[in-house]
């Protein structure tokens, strides 16, 4: 069993154009309206290919109770947080090459008695857990330590923890030592303060994210595939898209793939990179189902440390 833990949920609305032009009206080709949140994201992908998973999810206002609707349509396992605030709404506007422009709504703040019946639910359910997933955003005036608070506390219980988060959440939370983290180019080159142009200085931040008290740490590099690093050992990944429809939530995918293989190894990262590899084909924030996954176009190579990735990957 696979428990996460989502703060900061959110109903996400992908709506696909031709083209972004500021200030034009424009016609949308389709929309999408999906459960929205990193952890509940992580949940659905797990769902989908038939892995056991729990969402702890709080939620508040009509937008709420849309969300756990949406939620238990689609036979989620959840354990539900009611808040005095309201669940926030996210717009995601998808183009045909891929581009995707986000605008995300700050959701709305927990109380100190909110964040710790969330931390009792995961408790709770942990008798049956062997990972829990602490992913996404923090609302508004919740401390950026919450996840290390959470983290000390669920790996006291005996719990693997990963985190996916950014920022201050990030950096504060590996000094909690969680057994896995994964960030994305971007979150590395700033939990480390690397500047992150090469193959090789990926695999350093990652190593330096390590050395703070990360355990496993998977590396989503975009188009450049991911890298692996735990222990002494470095993996290189990569499975390209020839026809993207959007990245939402692919790497909430890779998080998932990685857990349900194992976490550990070259086919742990396999998996991760041919489950997000199957969410950037699909529209919206939909998580891949087993028809949708093809693990044999993912390649494992030698890292080259020299090689230089994508602007803006």
């Amino acid at each position: 069993m696979i428990l996460t833990v989502t703060l900061n949920p959110s109903l996400d609305r992908t709506i696909e154009i031709g083209s972004l032009a500021r200030g034009a009206v424009i016609r949308a080709t389709s929309t999408h309206l999906d459960p929205g949140g990193k952890g509940v994201n992580v949940s659905r992908a797990l769902l989908a290919n038939s892995v056991a998973s729990c969402a702890i999810v709080p939620y508040g206002g009509d937008e709420g109770r849309q969300l756990i609707g949406l939620l238990s349509a689609e036979g989620l396992e959840m354990i539900t947080v009611p808040i005095s605030g309201t669940t926030r709404s996210n717009v995601t506007l998808a183009e045909p090459d891929g581009t995707v422009t986000k605008i995300n709504e700050p959701g709305t703040p927990l109380s100190a008695e909110e964040l710790n019946t969330v931390a009792e639910a995961v408790l709770a359910a942990a008798h049956t857990a062997d990972w829990v997933v602490a992913s996404g955003s923090l609302p508004p005036e919740v401390p950026s330590d919450v996840y290390a608070w959470l983290c000390r506390r669920f790996a006291a219980a005996g719990i693997n923890v990963a985190v996916d988060t950014s920022g201050p959440a990030l950096v504060s939370a590996v000094t909690a030592g969680p057994a896995l983290v994964k960030p994305n180019r971007e979150e590395l080159a700033e939990a480390t303060g690397v500047q992150i142009t090469t193959l090789g200085d990926a695999i350093g931040a990652a190593r330096k994210l390590r050395a703070m008290g990360a355990g496993t740490v998977l590396a989503s590099l975009g188009p450049d595939g991911a890298v692996l690093v735990e222990d002494d050992h470095v993996w290189y990944g990569r499975c390209p898209v020839t026809e993207p429809r959007s990245a939402v939530g692919a790497g909430d995918a890779m998080l998932a793939g990685f857990l349900a293989a194992g976490a550990r190894g070259e086919q742990a990262l396999v998996e991760a990179l041919a489950w997000a590899t199957a969410a950037v084909k699909l529209p919206g924030s939909r998580m891949p189902s087993p028809k949708d996954i093809q693990r044999d176009a993912v390649r494992i190579q030698q890292a080259d440390h020299t090689m230089p990735l994508q602007a803006g990957g």
